[in-house]
C-alpha cells in the first residue's frame, strides 16, 4: 500500500477528514519551500502537493501562474523539485507527496527515468493537469514500476462515461475541481459539488478529495462534510507572494496560521 493510500485509509477509518495543501515549489525563494512543507505538516496537513513550476500553467488563475513566474525566476525546475523531496525525507517519512505539474517537462526527463528519480527522490504520486487519459498509459506504466500513484482530475463538466474511464487508470485518490475554469476563480456551489461526488461515488472506490474552491475555514468545512477530504492550495500561494522578501521562518509561520485554521474547520464536524 502507497504512503497515499495508507494515509487515506487511517484518516477515514479514524473519521477524519485528509487535508491536502498545494504550495508551488521555489516560490516565492527557493530557501521558502521546505520550511512550509515542515510547518504545514505541523499544522495538520495530511498530503503535500508540490508544484512544478512550468511556464504555462493553464489550469491556474492569476494566484497560482505569480506563484510559478516568482518560483521561474529563481530558475526552479523539476529536477530541483525532486531534490526538495529528498531533503524533506531526511526528516519525514510517513506525509505523503504529490507533485503536481504539466507534461512537457516530464515528457523531457523521460517517463521511466523520471519515475525512478521521483522514487528514489521519496515522491508517492504524480498528478499531470494537461495529461488525458488517453494517452496516460506509458506514464502510468512507468509509475506503477515503481509503486507511484497516479491522481487524476475531474471536473464539473466530466460525463459519467469519460469519469469511468479516468478512474480505470487513477490509484491513491480522485482531486474534484469544484468550479468550472482555473484555480481560485469563481464562487462554490456546495449543492452542486455533492450531486456530482454522488455520480462519482457510484464508479470508484477511490477517496475523493475537492479542490479549487477552498479559501477559508467556512468552505473547507462545508466541503469536507460531503468529502473524503479537501483541497487547498491559491490561499496559501497568494499570502506566500504577500510576503515575498521575508524570511523564509515568517512566510512558513504565515502559511501555518492558515492551515492551523483550516484543519481546525473540517477535524469539528
Amino acid at each position: 500500500m502507497s504512503r497515499i493510500s495508507q494515509r487515506l485509509s487511517e484518516a477515514k477509518a479514524s473519521g477524519k477528514k485528509v487535508l491536502v495543501a498545494y504550495i508551488v515549489n521555489g516560490d516565492p525563494h527557493p530557501e521558502v519551500t521546505l520550511p512550509c512543507m515542515h510547518e504545514m505538516v505541523a499544522k495538520g496537513v495530511d498530503v503535500i502537493e508540490l508544484g512544478v513550476p512550468f511556464s504555462d500553467p493553464m489550469a491556474e488563475g492569476p494566484v497560482i501562474q505569480k506563484g510559478h513566474e516568482r518560483a521561474l525566476a529563481h530558475n526552479t525546475s523539476l529536477k530541483g523539485s525532486l531534490e526538495i523531496v529528498k531533503q524533506f525525507r531526511k526528516t519525514n517519512t510517513k506525509t505523503p507527496v504529490v507533485l503536481m505539474g504539466y507534461t512537457n517537462p516530464i515528457e523531457r526527463f523521460g517517463y521511466q527515468a523520471f519515475a525512478n528519480a521521483a522514487a528514489e527522490a521519496g515522491v508517492d504520486g504524480l498528478l499531470t493537469v494537461d495529461l488525458p487519459p488517453e494517452e496516460v498509459v506509458v506514464l502510468k506504466d512507468a509509475l506503477d514500476a515503481v509503486g507511484l500513484d497516479n491522481i487524476f482530475l475531474l471536473a464539473p463538466t466530466t460525463t459519467l462515461a469519460r469519469a469511468r474511464k479516468i478512474a480505470a487508470h487513477a490509484t491513491g485518490f480522485l482531486y474534484y475541481v469544484s468550479l468550472k475554469g482555473v484555480t481560485g476563480a469563481g464562487h462554490l456551489d456546495v449543492g452542486a459539488v455533492e450531486t456530482k461526488l454522488a455520480e462519482f461515488g457510484q464508479l470508484t472506490k477511490l477517496p475523493v478529495c475537492v479542490g479549487f474552491g477552498i479559501k477559508d475555514p467556512a468552505t473547507a468545512k462545508a466541503v469536507a462534510q460531503l468529502a473524503d477530504g479537501v483541497v487547498v492550495g491559491s490561499v496559501l500561494v497568494e499570502k506566500m507572494g504577500s510576503l515575498d522578501g521575508q524570511p523564509a521562518a515568517v512566510i512558513a509561520a504565515a502559511v501555518g496560521e492558515i492551515i492551523s485554521g483550516i484543519r481546525h474547520a473540517i477535524d469539528t464536524l
